[in-house]
């Protein structure tokens, strides 16, 4: 298996390329600091296993998952129990406390062994959404030509349902991101974000008003006149979380 180690503290990435030197089946490719080092290693050497820290600085490992569209098998390592539990209330892959032990590693690769990648996108649509960091809750990341980019929630205008991605809508342009509406409503803070039709999800900052434009039938105007329709399950979570 050729595997990367992705962990902002040196010292972990020593102790895991450590207790992996002994797995004759396993070649270390190499060992990233952050997120954005990661996300190129794993493009360029196309890796079977990662070991992915939790919580790092720039992008998270739940963020960095979110910008693969065919995520390699992942073991996950933290120090934080809190998020290991969260993480793993879909019963995926694995997770490895630190300090890592050799039994313990030696039980996380079996699990890998066994199962490949199968569960990875069940993780992503799951497991990763209910272990949000705070940092998570008050921005987006995507990729964009290559590029990461952080969005912060003010910015977004609204989501729009894409067939199998979702178009993030600023005020200058649009970005695809590979996940579903579904996520995107759970992961986004309800009362900021509201899904007002199946395939809008808006930002009621940017709201400027709610018109009738047909027999029951409602839409709204963002401030840059942006018009998006409002179904009648959305209009009735529209008024409540608008307070109307």
């Amino acid at each position: 298996m050729r595997v990367i180690i992705i962990d902002d503290e040196p010292l972990a990435r020593s102790l895991l390329a450590e207790l992996l030197s002994d797995e004759k089946d396993i070649e270390i490719v190499a060992e990233c600091g952050d997120g954005f080092e990661g996300l190129k290693a794993i493009q360029e050497f196309q890796p079977d296993l990662i070991f992915l820290d939790i919580q790092m600085p720039k992008i998270t490992g739940f963020e960095l998952l979110e910008l693969l569209n065919d995520p390699p098998a992942v073991i996950f390592t933290t120090a934080y129990d809190e998020f290991a539990l969260k993480a793993f209330e879909v019963n995926a892959l694995d997770y490895l406390m630190k300090p890592v032990s050799p039994e313990r590693m030696s039980k996380a690769l079996d699990k890998v062994r066994s199962n490949g990648n199968k569960n990875i996108r069940e993780l992503m649509q799951h497991g990763a959404v209910a272990a949000q960091l705070p940092e998570q809750t008050q921005r987006v990341v995507v990729k964009d030509n290559g590029q990461i980019r952080i969005i912060p929630l003010d910015e977004l205008l609204y989501l729009e349902a894409a067939d199998d991605y979702v178009k993030i809508h600023t005020k200058d342009r649009y970005y695809l991101k590979h996940q579903t509406m579904a996520n995107f409503e759970n992961q986004l803070p309800a009362h900021r974000f509201i899904r007002i039709h199946r395939s809008y999800l808006v930002n009621v900052q940017h709201i400027n008003k709610v018109e009738l434009y047909e027999k029951e039938q409602y839409c709204v105007i963002l401030r840059n006149n942006v018009k998006l329709p409002v179904s009648r399950s959305g209009y009735a979570k529209l008024k409540a979380g608008l307070g109307i």
